[in-house]
C-alpha cells in the first residue's frame, strides 16, 4: 500500500470519509488495479486508523460497487467481465440519454455559469497535470449536468452507476488523449445547453462515456484475463 497517497485537502474530512476518497481516488486514477488486495492491516497502519475504521471505509465501498469482499479472502478493487462492462454501459447510456432528452433548454443561466466554473477548474487541472482534481471536477461537472434534468430520483441512479464505473474509468482518467477528448466535449455539451441543441446534447452524452468502457475492455483481454480466485 506504500504508493496509496493522501491529500491535504482532506484533513478535515471524517477518517471513513478521508479514507473511502483516498481509496477511491486512488482505483480510479489505476494506482489501485482490479483484483489488487487491500488489506486491512497495512490500511491501518498506512492511514493510522483503528481497523473497524478501515472495516466501515471498506464497506462503504463495496457499496459503492468499486471493490469485492470475501469470506476468508478480504477485500480487493472489483473487475468486470466484458458482459458486465457492456451491461453497466447500456444502462449508463439509457438513463444519461434519457436525462439530456428531458432537460429544460435552453439551460438556466445560473446551470450554464455553475457549468462553466467547473470546466474552467477541470480544464485548469488537465493543463497542470492534476489527475485528482481532474476526477473530483469530472465528477461535479457531470453530478450539476444531469441534476439538471429536473428529475432528482434519475440524477441519483446516473450518479450511483457512475461511481460504480469508477475501477472501469481509470485508463480513461490517465490517458492525457482522452482526458483532453473529454474536456473539450464538455465545452461542447455547455454550448448545446445553452443554445437548446438537444439532438446534438444526447448525441455528445452518448459519445462521452464510450472511451472508458472501449479501453477497459481492450486492458482487460490482456491484463487480466483470467477468472478472479
Amino acid at each position: 500500500m506504500d504508493q496509496i497517497e493522501t491529500q491535504d485537502d482532506t484533513s478535515s474530512v471524517a477518517p471513513i470519509e478521508r479514507i473511502v476518497r483516498s481509496l477511491e481516488e486512488e482505483i480510479v486514477l489505476g494506482r489501485l488495479r482490479p483484483r489488487e488486495r487491500l488489506l486491512e492491516e497495512e490500511l491501518a497502519k498506512h492511514f493510522d486508523a483503528k481497523r473497524h475504521v478501515i472495516r466501515a471505509a471498506l464497506a462503504e465501498l463495496e457499496t459503492m460497487g468499486i471493490i469485492v469482499r470475501q469470506p476468508n479472502k478480504g477485500a480487493a478493487v472489483r473487475d468486470f467481465s466484458p458482459l458486465e462492462v457492456e451491461q453497466i454501459y447500456d444502462v449508463r447510456l439509457l438513463l444519461e440519454g434519457h436525462a439530456a432528452s428531458i432537460m429544460p433548454l435552453p439551460a438556466a443561466p445560473e446551470v450554464l455559469e455553475k457549468l462553466r466554473l467547473i470546466h474552467a477548474r477541470h480544464s485548469k487541472a488537465v493543463d497542470d497535470q492534476e489527475p485528482r482534481t481532474v476526477f473530483r471536477a469530472n465528477l461535479e461537472f457531470h453530478r450539476v449536468l444531469f441534476g439538471a434534468c429536473g428529475n432528482p430520483y434519475l440524477a441519483e441512479q446516473i450518479d450511483a452507476l457512475a461511481s460504480r464505473a469508477h475501477a472501469i474509468r481509470f485508463h480513461a482518467i490517465t490517458d492525457e488523449r482522452l482526458v483532453n477528448r473529454a474536456r473539450e466535449e464538455h465545452g461542447l455539451m455547455i454550448d448545446y445547453m445553452e443554445k437548446g441543441d438537444r439532438e446534438k446534447l444526447v448525441e455528445i452524452v452518448g459519445r462521452h462515456i464510450q472511451p472508458s468502457k472501449e479501453a477497459y475492455l481492450r486492458l482487460a483481454s490482456t491484463q487480466w484475463a483470467r477468472p478472479f480466485r
